[in-house]
């Protein structure tokens, strides 16, 4: 008898392509109708929901009916760790698109993962804050030292609610462009909402891509939060 989960069912899941290009783009945290991630992987509404279908079966996607619409969105943030992995290792294994799009400089310098940030940018805020030990790494762990909640609530981000959530307060989260990580977790989505209400930074039209005007950058160097 074969013991332990059944990795085969969730990776054919994932492995056809217009599911891929529907996960891929509910990697943007926005909540997508069966309409929108038709036409993000090229296929029609009745095989889109039948795709749809069999990645709720595999518990990848999760669906919210309001009024007459149903809304998919990613299952939760454990699903969003498993396809950034995949994409670095789609990246490093070369396994890339003939025909990069325009947009792709802009999302390997800073991005959306699920709700956090990532690419060079997140990578580098995650890279300060441990350099300035407002976190603190142990083994496999992050977490926020005094200094760290003390600075993240003078930007306001209260680390006290979030840590009456069940969602882990701290995660690193390798990043597929630069090959290193950025910050996940509770704080790390409360951190890059915090930056976009800011007006630091702000969200690229239909698109994972996170702009930061100058302002934005000198205020992050500003805090010392990217070098």
């Amino acid at each position: 008898m074969k013991d332990g989960p059944n990795i085969a069912r969730v990776a054919s899941a994932i492995g056809e392509p217009a599911r891929a290009e529907m996960l891929a783009a509910l990697m943007s945290g926005q909540a997508l109708t069966a309409t929108e991630l038709a036409d993000v992987a090229g296929v029609t509404k009745p095989t889109a929901s039948a795709h749809l279908t069999r990645l709720l079966d595999a518990a990848l996607v999760a669906v919210e009916a309001q009024g007459r619409h149903r809304y998919f969105r990613l299952a939760d943030d454990d699903v969003a760790r498993l396809l950034e992995s995949l994409m670095g290792v789609a990246w490093r294994s070369g396994a890339v698109r003939v025909r990069s799009s325009p947009r792709e400089p802009a999302l390997r310098r800073a991005r959306v993962c699920y709700d956090h940030l990532a690419g060079d940018v997140g990578v580098g805020v995650l890279d300060a804050m441990l350099e300035k030990r407002l976190l603190r790494s142990s083994a496999d762990t992050l977490s926020v030292t005094r200094d760290g909640r003390r600075f993240l609530a003078e930007l306001g981000v209260d680390v006290e609610t979030l840590a009456e959530q069940r969602r882990p307060l701290c995660r690193r989260c390798l990043d597929w462009s630069v090959r290193r990580h950025h910050l996940g977790g509770a704080v790390g989505a409360a951190l890059l909402q915090r930056l976009l209400a800011l007006g630091w930074a702000r969200r690229a039209k239909d698109s994972r891509v996170v702009s930061f005007s100058p302002a934005g950058m000198a205020a992050l160097r500003g805090h010392g939060l990217i070098a």
